[in-house]
């Protein structure tokens, strides 16, 4: 059986807030997208899109950067 290899990474894990990311956007940030999509008027089908690609964008990237910082004082 071949040998799993394990790597021991300086500083902050770049693929475990990666994963954590998508997760934690996936589980919080959907709901998060649906509420705040109830507060607008969409009319069409493009603008409903248009709206969960900015919001989702936002929250993306604002977990992003929460899970870096955890991180980063994690480590």
């Amino acid at each position: 059986m071949p040998t799993v290899e394990k790597t021991d990474p300086d500083g902050v894990d770049f693929g475990w807030v990666m994963q954590v990311t998508f997760v934690t956007t996936i589980l919080v940030g959907s709901p998060l997208v649906v509420l705040a999509s109830t507060a607008v008027t969409l009319q069409t089908w493009t603008a409903r899109a248009m709206f969960a690609v900015r919001v989702g964008a936002l929250i993306w990237f604002l977990t992003a950067v929460c899970v870096y910082l955890y991180a980063r004082y994690r480590t």
